[in-house]
């Protein structure tokens, strides 16, 4: 290891411009003659649209246009799309209701865009926007997801009868059914996954630029995959050919896999630059993301765990309702169903499981992937079942989590995985140690003498990153292929550019990136360029999400920097006269092994390009590109410990301590890798304690559309987080690596609510366990 090389704890390069203030957003692009925009939305969940007169809105001082949903129609503009196939278990495809980027006739949810106000300034728009008149006939709405299962529900889409958009299955469910009649213990539970605002700290934003001349698109957007939105948008939506449109992701400030999708703001925006003749620049304020950025989570399951007389789970039957919303986002079918059934395993030895998942529309915001998507899911309803499970039977949760791990891999499971590598014992013993695990019998009673309930609760979790390959998810229903790409120049001075697919939104891929290239060539991290985020620099490539940028795309550029590393050799064994297996690289200049003979670095790129002396019938330069496609997902895993301290006569909860000891494979940067855990986490407690999204029953209005009525966790809510790691390689691509960035918001939850339920004695408790709730389950449990 070298010291910017790989495992090095080397200060990520691009904090500096962040920290003082030179970072470049969306909103930050400035183009001549660039107007802003403001959407009018419903402020109705269910309605017919009746009317919209527009002409008092364009008469208004520096409106430039105020256009329609029939205008955008008229146009050809297509539907927003799902991307990911499912089909129910009686073989009938999902039924996808159509999702207009300006609603034409109906509006479905709080927050549905109906008209784009096009003016020179932002206030002159959202004036005009005010001035717009639309008449609404009101209907009934739902936002329950159980409720829209009813016969007497409110029906969203014509073409989703009963509101049910698939009703699927995975495992095998005769095995299932006849483990639960032979088990000598079954434990079974309601859980609900609660409804989460993704919150990032940018909010969404796009500026589409039409340029006649060229007749060409130009979008900045606010994207964690731009070259899918390119690809979506000139393939689904006729925004315009691939070679006439240009997709800009620059700094993207947060994303959590809400920035995954094409929403109808960038739509609309391409569209209008060309209808109005000016660039549109539309920037969402906090309100609009609360209603409109896709949402994650809402799940409610029934869970059946059955164990023999030895406490060996034998079969494991899950029947869950999840929310996707008014519309289905781009992988919203994706979430409950390959990213979540097919984790029910958790890190045990589970021979027999069957899940069935029916998704349903309601008069809600779309919901998607939110940090985790479908992992956080499974593992809670996995991790709370077992936690409950080992109450009942009265042994301990460790005991009983040891006693059914996976020991022997690569382990298939009964849902499509086949997990390659683990130590899920070695996680577990070390969360324990650092959590003085043996010794919470005196805390606890120490506790007791104050006043105070305190309680300790565990969650093991794994999860599959990587999102591969491309014929699984193909054979799967995903749309498109799921590899990466990279090329690497080596340029003329022996400085390095890597161009990568992947996307950087937080994940530091300026510096892990280059610490790879250093790695391999000795070239200092400052000569290495990370290019990424704009459709004309860089190849084709599949984005940023599902932890999957350093099993994925890492593996790109490791298999992009073999081909400049052989090409270089072969100059260097060239201009030394030396055999090519005789070079070897250290410290920035190529070698003759045994011998005194060197060729710097910069001296060998200079050579490839000076072209004056290089083997015979080499063509000139120094640049490789490469695409990866694994060969399986990774699975990252882990143990997590949380500690609580609780006022009975409040509720208020105390996280004392959380110990998180991970499973990430390799790992190339260890202090970037502990704050992606320390977010992670923080996420995660977010979501066990304090956030939750919330619609009013009878109107469909969001009632925590703001900072007021929707709590974010904050410092003080948050302990010192004690890390560490573990690490088994993956066998499964070149790095060894597992990935990082979703594994503390997938382990986190259960693990706080394992606390609080073992503190209070009482496991009938909702996320987020507000001092509310805990404070009338300590109240329900004395009765």
């Amino acid at each position: 290891m070298g010291i910017e090389g790989i495992g090095a704890r080397v200060a990520r390069k691009e904090d500096k411009r962040f920290i003082t203030g030179g970072g470049r957003y969306t909103d930050d692009m400035v183009v001549p003659g660039m107007k802003h925009a403001v959407f009018v939305r419903s402020p109705h969940a269910h309605a017919d649209i009746k009317g919209i007169d527009v002409a008092a809105a364009k008469a208004m001082p520096g409106v430039i246009a105020a256009l329609t949903g029939k205008e955008l129609k008229a146009d050809g503009v297509g539907n927003l799309i799902c991307g990911w196939m499912i089909h129910s278990k009686d073989g009938t495809p999902m039924k996808m209701g159509a999702w207009s980027p300006l609603a034409v006739d109906r509006v479905r949810y709080v927050g549905d865009a109906v008209v784009i106000v096009i003016a020179d300034t932002k206030a002159q728009a959202r004036d005009a926007a005010e001035a717009v008149e639309v008449t609404y006939e009101e209907l009934k709405a739902v936002t329950d997801v159980v409720s829209a299962l009813k016969s007497d529900a409110p029906q969203l889409h014509p073409e989703a009868d009963g509101n049910l958009i698939f009703d699927w299955e995975i495992g095998d469910s005769k095995a299932t059914d006849e483990a639960l009649a032979k088990a000598a213990h079954i434990t079974k539970m309601h859980i609900i996954n609660n409804r989460l605002v993704p919150n990032a700290m940018e909010p969404r934003a796009t500026l589409g630029h039409y340029d006649k001349a060229e007749d060409h698109y130009t979008c900045w957007t606010t994207s964690q995959n731009p070259h899918v939105a390119r690809l979506v948008m000139s393939a689904f939506y006729n925004i315009a050919p691939e070679n006439k449109l240009r997709v800009i992701a620059p700094d993207v400030g947060g994303g959590f896999g809400s920035k995954i999708f094409i929403y109808p703001e960038e739509v609309v925006c391409l569209w209008a630059s060309k209808k109005s003749g000016v660039p549109v620049k539309w920037v969402a304020d906090r309100t609009e993301s609360f209603l409109t950025d896709a949402h994650g989570r809402d799940h409610v399951s029934e869970v059946q765990m059955a164990f023999d007389k030895d406490n060996h789970i034998i079969g494991l039957k899950v029947d869950t309702i999840a929310n996707l919303g008014a519309y289905m986002s781009l992988f919203s079918s994706s979430v409950p169903t390959y990213l979540y059934a097919t984790l029910l395993s958790g890190q045990y030895n589970i021979p027999a499981i069957h899940a069935n998942v029916r998704t349903v529309y309601t008069n809600t915001a779309p919901v998607d992937a939110y940090r985790g998507a479908g992992r956080p899911e499974a593992t809670y309803l996995v991790e709370r079942t077992m936690e409950t499970a080992a109450r009942e039977l009265g042994v301990s949760p460790a005991d009983l989590r040891r006693q059914n791990f996976v020991t022997q891999f690569p382990h298939q499971t009964p849902v499509i995985m086949a997990y390659d590598a683990g130590d899920y014992a070695a996680s577990l013993d070390a969360a324990m140690k650092a959590s003085d695990y043996a010794g919470f019998e005196e805390r606890r009673a120490a506790a007791k003498k104050n006043g105070k309930l305190r309680g300790i609760g565990m969650s093991n979790y794994i999860e599959a990153c990587g999102i591969a390959p491309s014929a699984a998810v193909g054979s799967l229903g995903a749309g498109v292929g799921l590899w990466e790409s990279a090329e690497v120049r080596v340029n003329a001075v022996g400085t390095i550019e890597v161009l990568t697919g992947s996307h950087s939104h937080g994940q530091g891929h300026e510096t892990t990136f280059a610490q790879l290239v250093n790695q391999r060539f000795g070239v200092p991290i400052d000569s290495v360029s990370i290019v990424h985020g704009d459709t004309d620099k860089v190849q084709m490539g599949m984005g940023t999400y599902g932890s999957r940028s350093g099993a994925v795309g890492m593996s790109a550029i490791v298999k992009a920097l073999d081909k400049v590393e052989s090409k270089a050799k072969k100059i260097a064994a060239h201009l030394m006269e030396a055999d090519e297996g005789d070079i070897v690289i250290e410290n920035g200049e190529l070698k003759v092994a045994g011998t005194d003979k060197t060729v710097p670095w910069f001296q060998l790129a200079l050579a490839a390009y000076t072209a004056h002396n290089l083997p015979a019938g080499m063509e000139p330069g120094l640049k490789e590109t490469a695409f990866y496609d694994p060969s399986n997902f990774t699975f990252p895993a882990g143990c997590y410990i949380c500690e609580v301290e609780i006022d009975p006569g409040t509720g208020v909860t105390e996280i004392i301590q959380f110990v998180a000891a991970d499973d990430f494979g390799n790992i190339i940067n260890p202090m970037i890798v502990e704050g992606q855990v320390h977010g992670g986490i923080a996420q995660g407690i977010g979501q066990a304690m304090l956030e939750g999204a919330y619609y009013d029953a009878e109107s469909g209005q969001l009632i925590t559309a703001s900072y007021m009525d929707y709590t974010m966790p904050r410092a003080d809510d948050l302990p010192s987080f004690q890390v560490s790691t573990s690490n088994t390689p993956c066998p499964g691509n070149p790095l060894g690596i597992k990935g990082c960035g979703e594994a503390g918001a997938i382990g986190s939850p259960p693990a706080v609510i394992n606390a609080i339920t073992d503190a209070i004695g009482n496991n009938d408790l909702l996320m987020p366990a507000t001092p509310q709730r805990v404070w009338a389950a300590i109240n329900a449990a004395k009765h």
